[in-house]
């Protein structure tokens, strides 16, 4: 299905060529709109809703555990007393908190939350159907803009290209496979430059591309992929190869990912950590052009509190409440940050950040551990989406969950109409197919309205 993805033959030069993206009908794909890009920050593992923006501080203490909410500057919303900072921005971001599916497995949940369809293989390395990235990708697939419309740090579990193919798979500076295997004790992996001279956007001075690293990773992608959907990655290598020589030749990629040429105060005001340098490093790719950046918020967890690098606090992986003390401030510092910043330079109009995972948590507190430490387990029956800019009406809460936060109980959605919405915003009509590698043609969604309420 690479072939037909790109549909360029060896030699063919992507830059000059004036091709046209079709859909599976052979129609014309429509332009996306100029004027809005994604930043996802992917909670890989899935974050607990009850312990972040949907709190029942009146539940009983084997459902809402020792964390308690603090007010914002938004009567009658309420987070997490570990965001200060946020909790004095609260009419900048949005909640929701009833988006629901079915599928309880990491990679499983992933391929669902993030291409809208449930995967038949479970345990799936790469899904299946095409992500949101690599929809947005492909309507962008031919475009002459020398960076990449969708950037990655690293894959996720669960998602990917599918059968749209490696050219519109993300670009990711030093991606570690491992991140798509199910492990959750690998270090984090940068989307920021780190000066150790390797990985995909490596330039030498001399201005060499190294290119070497990119194939290798398509290689083991295509091996991850291939009892799943035989994607062909390999087939579009030309592509790939292609844009990646314009995007690594260009002064304004270079500048894109070198957080040296930020002021020290902005730098300060981030965060010297991974989650704070990762996401000034988001909003410079966006501001850059990049329509689609998805980093993963991995953080690495003191032994003593756990073993997990991700958000998958089980009482096995990792004492929930002590690892949410952790790293929920470092998110707090870092989020509100982008926030803030994204507003101070005019981006909040264009510029949609997500924070979710691909569920929340059970409401009721395990302890499964032979230590017995406290930890949730997976619930994708409930989950709190945080959303600010990207031109949505900020300030409020949409739709809400029961007394202990099991199900949705107001304006409940299938989490198909978050990617609705998002493709409504960037033009993409979800009703437009692609042929999967039988040749038949597979709708970029079969259900899922738009949320009204960010309209």
């Amino acid at each position: 299905m690479g072939a037909l993805c790109s549909g360029l033959r060896p030699g063919d030069d992507l830059l000059a060529s004036a091709k046209v993206v079709r859909d599976a009908e052979g129609q014309p794909l429509p332009e996306l709109k100029e004027d809005f890009s994604v930043i996802l920050f992917w909670a890989n593992g899935g974050p607990s809703h009850l312990d972040l923006f949907d709190m029942k501080p009146e539940a009983p203490a084997e459902y809402r555990g020792p964390l308690r909410p603090v007010k914002t500057n938004v009567s009658g919303i309420e987070i997490c007393e570990l965001m200060p900072r946020l909790s004095k921005i609260a009419d900048k971001f949005t909640l929701l908190r009833s988006l629901y599916h079915e599928r309880a497995e990491h990679s499983g949940g992933t391929n669902r939350f993030l291409t809208g369809y449930s995967s038949v293989a479970k345990n799936l390395p790469r899904s299946e159907f095409p992500d949101l990235g690599s929809v947005v990708a492909k309507h962008a697939e031919y475009s002459e803009n020398p960076l990449p419309f969708y950037v990655a740090n690293t894959p996720s579990y669960g998602a990917g290209a599918a059968y749209l193919g490696a050219s519109c798979e993300a670009y990711m500076p030093s991606p570690n496979l491992e991140t798509a295997s199910g492990a959750n004790r690998y270090d984090p992996v940068p989307v920021y430059q780190t000066g150790a001279g390797v990985g995909d956007l490596t330039i030498s001075q001399g201005g060499v591309v190294d290119l070497s690293r990119r194939r290798q990773v398509l290689k083991q992608l295509d091996r991850l992929s291939r009892d799943i959907d035989n994607t062909k990655m390999m087939t579009s290598m030309d592509l790939f190869q292609q844009r990646a020589a314009a995007m690594l030749s260009s002064s304004l990629a270079k500048s894109a990912f070198d957080l040296t040429l930020e002021k020290k105060s902005t730098l300060e005001r981030y965060g010297d950590t991974h989650w704070g340098k990762s996401l000034l490093t988001c909003r410079r790719l966006v501001e850059a052009g990049v329509r689609f950046v998805q980093c993963q918020a991995a953080f690495r967890l003191r032994p003593e509190t756990g073993r997990t690098s991700t958000w998958d606090d089980h009482s096995v992986n990792a004492h929930i409440f002590k690892s949410y003390e952790e790293k929920v401030p470092v998110l707090d510092q870092a989020v509100s940050a982008l926030i803030e910043d994204l507003y101070s330079r005019g981006l909040d109009k264009k510029v949609l950040f997500i924070f979710c995972g691909e569920f929340g948590r059970t409401p009721l507190i395990r302890n499964q551990d032979v230590s017995g430490r406290p930890g949730r387990d997976h619930w994708p029956q409930a989950m709190s989406v945080f959303l600010s800019g990207g031109g949505i009406p900020t300030g409020q809460v949409i739709g809400a969950t029961g007394k202990r936060a099991e199900e949705p109980t107001e304006r409940i959605m299938n989490s198909n109409c978050l990617l609705a919405t998002i493709y409504q915003k960037f033009g993409v009509d979800p009703r437009r197919s692609f042929l999967n590698n039988a040749g038949r043609p597979v709708p970029i969604l079969t259900e899922g309205e738009p949320i009204r309420e960010l309209l």
